[in-house]
């Protein structure tokens, strides 16, 4: 294994994240290591020490890591909240329109407790506050990114993302609940929106796994 190989080994080995960000991080640096290993090269030195040179031009394992780590977790965290504030509303309202198309009108169903109101008007509300979090977010990444390091930009990133996801979780996790104690079957108020509340359901874990992995990156750099 040659000088440069192993360096970006044990670079590869510090970075967690999203694969093809991972890659073109991991191919950026090849190709810096690359051009300065044949620039001493030409100078006359030996294959072996122009990398050796090149990789110590081009700085320590650790610190080129924590760079780097907190570009991964720049880009998931992006990812995540762009999924988050065109996903959530997506989902309510396709959920909304095969309700009305396939079932039809809330008065179809039994009376409600009036606890249960408030909860359905939480989950509703949430869907609008949800991206609302999402956009300030992203404004925020922006604003900070010219003003924060690295590190503490994902972490501040990190718990941003947390709160309109964790919210997102909360209010679908009430809502299924709920219902659920109320009557089971008003989940499935036809096919459709079977489909669509699992849908909805499963949209929210992944937001929420991919959510921890932007606080798992910032871990990783503390580390």
């Amino acid at each position: 294994m040659t000088v440069i190989e192993a360096y970006l080994g044990e670079l590869r080995a510090r970075l967690d994240g999203p694969a093809s960000a991972k890659r073109d991080l991991l191919r950026e640096a090849r190709d810096g290591l690359d051009d300065a290993a044949d620039a001493y090269r030409d100078g006359g030195w030996s294959e072996q020490e122009a990398q050796r040179r090149a990789v110590a031009d081009f700085g320590p394992v650790h610190l080129i890591a924590r760079d780097y780590q907190a570009e991964l977790g720049m880009h998931s965290g992006t990812r995540t909240l762009w999924k988050l504030i065109l996903g959530v509303p997506m989902m309510q309202l396709a959920w909304e329109f095969a309700r009305k198309w396939t079932f039809g009108e809330w008065s179809q169903l039994a009376p409600t407790p009036g606890w249960y109101k408030y909860i359905a008007q939480f989950t509703h509300g949430s869907v609008f506050i949800v991206p609302v979090l999402g956009v300030i977010a992203l404004v925020s990444m922006r604003w900070l990114s010219r003003r924060l390091d690295g590190a503490r930009l994902v972490k501040t990133a990190g718990v941003l993302i947390g709160e309109a996801v964790g919210l997102n979780l909360l209010s679908v996790a009430l809502l299924v609940i709920a219902t659920g104690v109320i009557d089971a079957s008003r989940l499935f108020l036809s096919v459709p929106c079977g489909i669509l509340m699992v849908l909805w359901v499963v949209v929210s874990v992944r937001l929420a796994l991919l959510a921890r992995r932007s606080w798992r990156s910032c871990a990783t750099i503390v580390a």
